[in-house]
């Protein structure tokens, strides 16, 4: 009984000793986080993209024929975009080439590809009577994410340039 009183004060002690050695935070530690003052989101972020968003963006070149998509972006420590991969070419993934580009050589644009076969965004698509419809597409203007990125060049050039592989960067 002696013994199981003696571990429990110590217990007690080691426990409680610890809470008690703890101390607040200095003022000017805390002070930056408390005083920060709250900023309008919606003014400061209206014209900006979600990066999760701009994974998977078809990238055409400037006769509107698609090249592969962005697969990657590649941050420095600061949140700077050094480099986008592009996937050219494959399907499905399997016989893709990537490539790393600075992101100065992408043109982001937020209106849809424009093909020759169609002048206007429309789709069409089967209703469950049977009837076709169509639907224009509208796009909010700032949804988070451009409608594609475009390029210089075509497929047969971007794959003649350096294959990006990350394993040469481990």
């Amino acid at each position: 009984m002696k013994s199981f009183l003696a571990v429990a004060l110590l217990g007690t002690a080691v426990i409680g000793g610890a809470a008690f050695a703890q101390s607040a935070q200095p003022a000017d530690r805390a002070a930056p986080a408390a005083t920060a003052q709250p900023v309008d989101a919606k003014m400061v972020l209206k014209d900006n993209w979600r990066a999760s968003k701009l994974m998977g963006l078809n990238v055409y070149n400037e006769a509107n024929e698609k090249l592969g998509d962005i697969n990657e972006l590649l941050v420095d420590k600061s949140g700077k975009i050094n480099a986008v991969v592009i996937g050219i070419g494959g399907f499905l993934g399997m016989g893709e080439h990537d490539i790393a580009v600075s992101m100065d050589k992408l043109k982001f644009v937020e209106e849809p590809v424009r093909t020759s076969s169609t002048g206007t965004s429309t789709t069409t698509r089967e209703t469950t009577t049977g009837a076709a419809s169509t639907t224009t597409t509208n796009r909010s203007t700032n949804d988070w994410v451009p409608d594609h990125a475009v390029m210089s060049g075509n497929k047969e050039q971007l794959k003649a340039l350096p294959q990006f592989k990350y394993s040469d960067y481990n």
